[in-house]
């Protein structure tokens, strides 16, 4: 057996206190909503990252929420986006300072737009208290403790080891490493159950700044408190990352009930998106069974309509869905996303000539919404009619300049460029859908290949060679 040295061991110690500080930031660094431990809306095609699911009109819908809000806060000019996560459970966060994260769950579980809009406020009192960056702070200063109490531990322990295995110094050592840890992480947790006290205090001055009630966000967390309480009972109050359940709510509910907004209805308009955007997530991410127990025949709204036309293309009966999606055109024709519902069905179906002008009739009425002309683009592409090239690539191109994270709109415009035969772009569009994907080998190869069919020093080239350049996660 090899021999342990006292510099093994400390490296060994050190190891352990940066793996548990990392196991802290996994734990700490999403400040979460949740009370206690309980193409269209398609899922980007991505591997960084969380999840996500886009769509124009949820999106547009949850802008439209936070713009007040972000403007109350100080940070409308920060670009700050809401990303939605394909999680059926019920949680917001903040993982950057860019973005709002929230599950689909918590779409639809929100009955009303005030609910959500108080969920989204929340989020932003951590963002405006810049609580991520002050977090990492406290992260950083707790390895640093983890590892001095580890190191003073292992003084112990060395000396026990020489004084004998019967002297009890050993033991002692091995409590001076483990007790310090157990109250740093309790000192953060503390920390961090100050930070949402301060995220509800700052969600309620938004909501009041904006003119809006804070009673959803109180419902929001009320509703939440009978599921927690249970599995809250008898547990460690200091042990809890968020204040306890009960304490929280009533602390909100005083709070909420002294702005003179509390009794303030959501406007009828935003109901009817909001019932829109529930049942449009209810249709493409549930069951065709739970769609209809949800949405029944009997149920004439608007919203039941668009939920079970959704749920009928979706389960391979186009016929019936494009009868379902016409009725709603005709009762709305001026609705893009009808539009690009229908188009999107045609396309999914397998008629992309047909799809193209449903969806430019979207694409116009949405004034030109990237994810829309992505759509188009792919459609253009997919009708395999060369005359519609050179427009399949004006479009995504235009669609790329402000989304340019989507692999998909790459994707299109390799295979256009190659239908040209342009291999040069059609290689670097290549490059640039697998390295969105997370599959950074193939984005080098391809990369690497587009640099050699450009003129070196072109902007094509340039691209290429920064794709080659780039350093992947875990390189120094």
């Amino acid at each position: 057996m090899p021999k342990v040295t006292v510099e093994t061991l400390l490296e060994g110690l050190r190891r352990k206190a940066r793996a548990q500080a990392s196991r802290l930031v996994a734990m700490l660094s999403a400040a979460a909503l949740a009370l206690a431990p309980v193409p269209s809306l398609a899922q980007a095609p991505q591997q960084k990252g969380p999840p996500l699911l886009r769509d124009t009109e949820i999106e547009n819908l949850l802008r439209d929420y936070t713009r007040p809000i972000l403007r109350a806060a100080g940070l409308e000019k920060q670009n700050i986006r809401v990303a939605i996560i394909n999680d059926p459970n019920f949680n917001a966060f903040v993982a950057d300072g860019r973005r709002i994260f929230v599950n689909y769950g918590a779409l639809m579980q929100s009955q009303t737009p005030n609910q959500l809009i108080g969920v989204l406020a929340h989020e932003t009192g951590h963002l405006a208290g810049g609580h991520l960056s002050k977090l990492r702070t406290q992260l950083a200063q707790a390895q640093t403790q983890m590892i001095v109490a580890m190191l003073l531990g292992v003084g112990a322990m060395v000396a026990g080891s020489k004084a004998g295995p019967n002297s009890g110094a050993s033991n002692i050592g091995a409590a001076a490493i483990s007790a310090p840890q157990e109250l740093i992480r309790r000192n953060l947790l503390s920390y961090q159950r100050q930070q949402e006290e301060n995220a509800d205090k700052a969600a309620v001055k938004f909501l009041d700044a904006t003119g809006q009630s804070a009673k959803g966000m109180y419902e929001t967390f009320r509703r939440f408190t009978d599921e927690s309480l249970f599995a809250a009972r008898g547990a460690d109050p200091y042990a809890q990352s968020h204040p306890m359940p009960a304490e929280r709510v009533r602390a909100l509910e005083e709070l909420a009930r002294s702005s003179a907004n509390w009794n303030k209805k959501d406007d009828p308009a935003l109901q009817l998106r909001h019932d829109m955007m529930r049942a449009k997530t209810s249709g493409f991410m549930e069951r065709p069974d739970t769609v209809y127990r949800r949405y029944p025949p009997s149920d004439t709204s608007l919203p039941a309509r668009y939920a079970r036309a959704i749920s009928t293309y979706l389960r391979g009966d186009p016929r019936s869905a494009l009868a379902q999606i016409d009725s709603l055109i005709q009762t709305e024709p001026n609705n893009p996303y009808f539009y690009e519902l229908r188009g999107q069905a045609l396309l999914e179906g397998g008629r992309p000539q047909e799809a193209i002008a449903p969806l430019r009739k979207a694409l116009s009425l949405s004034r030109s919404a990237p994810l829309i002309e992505m759509l188009l683009g792919q459609a253009l592409v997919a009708s395999g009619n060369k005359n519609t090239t050179d427009e399949a690539i004006r479009i995504l191109r235009a669609a790329l300049s402000r989304e340019g994270e989507a692999p998909l709109g790459y994707s299109q415009l390799a295979m256009a460029y190659g239908r040209k035969g342009d291999y040069a772009e059609a290689d670097l569009a290549s490059a640039q859908a697998a390295f969105l994907r997370g599959d950074n080998k193939t984005a080098r190869e391809l990369a690497s290949r587009a640099k050699t069919r450009f003129p070196v020093g072109s902007p094509g080239w340039v691209k290429a060679d920064d794709i080659v350049e780039a350093k992947m996660p875990g390189q120094k």
